[in-house]
């Protein structure tokens, strides 16, 4: 159990390798001095900063982030060390906050390796202060401490290193704030949560032909790492460091039109130290080495990309991967089809030669085209099962190092779940994979806030091995699927700040709605009959209303008193019966108008059912972004036009996993609102 912490209390520590987790909500400098006995450091080579982070046992990042993970191993420090304390520091120059009272309280976590909290600390109480030692490890008769500091200064790094008795305080001030500035200078931009206008790390939203849901059989584009739909890298991406195009890459503007086939790679494997997957800053932290993170030149490690944070590291390594499949077989398949087509000529020119018909003339160069044909498919294959096996290789270090957010439900992170501080910036909604490429699975992760609702389709489709599912079956797993993707939404979100609402009018949903119904984590029972639809689309609609009114006024501060401020989902459930022409119109409003300020649609549904209404719910589904309760290639990206298979996220067999990070959920909703 995490051990919170007071100012000035301590904690024994149990573990030697740990992470020191901050977050600062705006960017900081993180460091840490080394000291002795008497808590005296030493000199300058006893402080880790961003101009020198590492230290014997001790490592911090080199560039000022909103979120730090700094690397501790207890076993590794000098025998004259006794003490390790955290400092944290805004930087200056940089056009932000110059006082810590500015900003929300700064959370350090002490955390093991495996991400248990230790012991946790909310830095209180600062105000003019831009410098502060935030806790220190210290040790006390053979045993190791953590300590809650809390200590500010007002004068900077500076003051707070001149306090720690080191003579050149201020040089070395100085020299930290440069090097910070350095890195911002060269560093990409943060990624926005909300905003629809900047596009350097997350896709541009194409027209509404180009999303959404398409005929059975015809591949909807759709980008996995975007809700609406993936652009080639553009400037200020960490993926183009030029930001032009690469190969093969369709231009900006014309998604899902590629442009002339890659080529096939000529050269070795791919590089995953090519600029596009790395960056000098801000760099992955790098505690030491273990077997979880393979220290070897040429292994691929987790969190091996840019980003201010590991989770946005892991989920740029992710849609690495992601690009890299598509590219490497983009790149077969154009090899392939330069082979056929050579050979499809050759046997032409062999058959428009009346000569190369007597004799063996004929056989001997048919034979010809088919040996040069297979040699050349046998390379592009050999080519692209190299690439594979470093992908793979990849996958199976990046995997288990994903937080439960980006994780499959078998994943063991699950078992330490604990109900988050903040919300991720990404969620997992599947896997992805190609035919080429099986069994390699790349997580379907989507941006949070959801930019569009989802569509869960209940309607016949056509499973990998041929066969139809039966329509019962169908909507049972599409409703299990809604529960499951409704969970993982709870679970990633602090408590109070998503509810979810549920419309079952018939009630045929009750047995797989029973996790999310049993565990109290719904607002309220699954509203059931034309009333409850009623009721339910009347107050989200009601809320979409007054929070557009407010955001548009610039008045966000007269809402209703006690107005619930949290993200609203709804799940509806066996649409249309129910649904009156009112009720429908509402949907739609929400589908459109919904996201921007927070409220978000979840259809379970077969498209076939609401054909009465012919045309005029076309830009209900278009709207949403369809996925299905069992495995379908119904999913292609825009940019070279690959139709992925899609995985639902379902929870293993006899898995107990959903019931419990429900349980945690809901406990933490109830401490909530007390």
């Amino acid at each position: 159990m995490t051990a919170e912490l007071v100012r000035g209390q301590n904690h024994p520590l149990s573990q030697a390798r740990l992470e020191i987790r901050v977050s600062a909500g705006t960017p900081v400098v993180a460091g840490a001095t080394l000291s002795d006995e008497d808590g005296k450091v030493h000199g300058t080579e006893w402080v880790a900063h961003p101009g020198a982070p590492t230290l014997p046992g001790l490592e911090v990042s080199r560039q000022a982030a909103a979120d730090h993970r700094l690397a501790v191993d207890l076993d590794a420090v000098p025998a004259a060390v006794h003490r390790v304390s955290v400092l944290l520091a805004l930087p200056t120059g940089a056009g932000g906050p110059v006082r810590f009272g500015a900003v929300a309280a700064p959370f350090v976590a002490v955390t093991g390796l495996d991400g248990t909290e230790v012991a946790s600390y909310t830095i209180t109480g600062l105000d003019a202060e831009s410098a502060v030692v935030a806790v220190e490890l210290y040790r006390r008769q053979g045993a190791w401490k953590v300590r809650a500091i809390g200590q500010g200064y007002a004068g900077g790094l500076a003051e707070l290193l001149a306090d720690q008795n080191l003579p050149e305080a201020g040089l070395l001030a100085n020299g930290i704030n440069e090097a910070v500035a350095q890195g911002l200078a060269r560093s990409v931009a943060a990624p926005p949560r909300t905003a629809d206008t900047d596009r350097s790390r997350q896709p541009a939203a194409p027209g509404p032909d180009q999303t959404g849901p398409t005929p059975q059989g015809t591949p909807g584009q759709i980008s996995p790492y975007g809700t609406q739909g993936a652009v080639p890298p553009t400037a200020g991406s960490p993926y183009g460091g030029q930001g032009t195009p690469a190969a093969g890459t369709p231009q900006a503007g014309h998604p899902g039109t590629p442009s002339d086939p890659p080529a096939a790679p000529a050269g070795g494997p791919i590089d995953y130290s090519h600029p596009r997957r790395r960056n000098t800053t801000p760099p992955p932290p790098a505690p030491p080495a273990s077997p979880a993170r393979p220290g070897q030149p040429g292994q691929p490690v987790a969190g091996d990309a840019t980003g201010w944070s590991m989770d946005e590291r892991l989920y740029n390594q992710v849609w690495g991967m992601f690009e890299d499949l598509a590219r490497t077989t983009a790149a077969y398949r154009s090899a392939v089809d330069f082979a056929d087509s050579r050979r499809d000529k050759e046997l032409d020119q062999v058959l428009s030669d009346p000569r190369s018909r007597i004799g063996g003339q004929g056989d001997a160069a048919r034979e010809a085209a088919q040996t040069k044909h297979a040699q050349l498919v046998d390379q592009a294959r050999a080519t692209l099962d190299r690439d594979l096996a470093q992908l793979t290789a990849e996958s199976e270090v990046v995997e288990p190092a994903l937080p439960y957010a980006y994780a499959r439900w078998d994943n063991p992170v699950w078992q330490a779940y604990r109900v988050p501080m903040e919300t991720p910036m990404a969620l997992r909604l599947g896997d992805l994979h190609l035919p080429e490429s099986d069994p390699l699975r790349i997580p379907m992760l989507v941006r949070l806030p959801l930019e569009r609702g989802l569509w869960i389709d209940s309607g016949p489709s056509a499973s990998l091995d041929g066969d139809f599912a039966d329509s019962y079956d169908l909507r049972r797993l599409a409703l299990e699927t809604a529960v499951s993707h409704a969970a993982r939404l709870l679970a990633v979100h602090p408590a109070g700040d998503f509810t979810v609402h549920v419309i079952d009018p018939a009630g045929a949903g009750a047995q797989a709605l029973a996790p999310l119904a049993q565990s109290g984590v719904l607002a309220a029972p699954p509203a059931a009959g034309a009333a409850g639809v009623t009721d339910v689309l009347g107050r989200l609609t009601q809320r979409v209303d007054l929070v557009q009114m407010a955001v548009r006024g610039g008045a966000s501060e007269s809402l209703p008193p006690g107005f619930d401020t949290s993200e609203q989902l709804v799940i509806v459930n066996d649409f249309p019966h129910g649904f009156d022409d009112r009720a429908v119109n509402q949907l739609r409003y929400l589908a459109d108008e919904g996201p921007a300020v927070g409220v978000h649609l979840m259809m379970v549904a077969d498209r076939e059912d609401a054909s009465a209404y012919g045309p005029l719910l076309d830009p209900l589904w278009r709207s949403l972004l369809r996925l299905t309760p069992v495995p379908s290639d119904h999913l292609a990206d825009p940019w070279v036009g690959h139709a992925w298979t899609y995985e639902p996220p379902l929870v293993p067999p006899g898995s107990q996993v959903l019931q419990q990070v429900l349980a945690q959920v809901a406990a933490a909703r109830r401490a909530w609102n007390r």
